[in-house]
């Protein structure tokens, strides 16, 4: 007889959680939306806008080591057919 009311108990919380869950979705999609959006629109907005053709670094790139061009021969090849 336990086991029958752990069956049915168990039905009865999982219907009951499907239940609420379809009905907090569409507030928990909406919340997420508009937070999502506020940071878009707050990014947008923290960045200085530029006017066209203006040119800005922000960063300047690492140098590259110089290249030893002792390091191998030139080996010269020829096409086979």
């Amino acid at each position: 007889m336990g086991v029958i009311y752990f069956l049915l108990w168990s039905y009865l919380i999982y219907r009951i959680l499907g239940f609420l869950m379809r009905l907090a979705t569409p507030f928990l999609l909406r919340h997420m939306s508009n937070k999502m959006n506020d940071n878009f629109s707050q990014n947008k907005r923290s960045k200085p806008k530029k006017n066209e053709g203006e040119v800005s670094i922000d960063k300047m790139p690492k140098r590259n080591k110089k290249s030893n061009n002792k390091i191998g021969d030139y080996v010269d090849y020829e096409e086979l057919d």
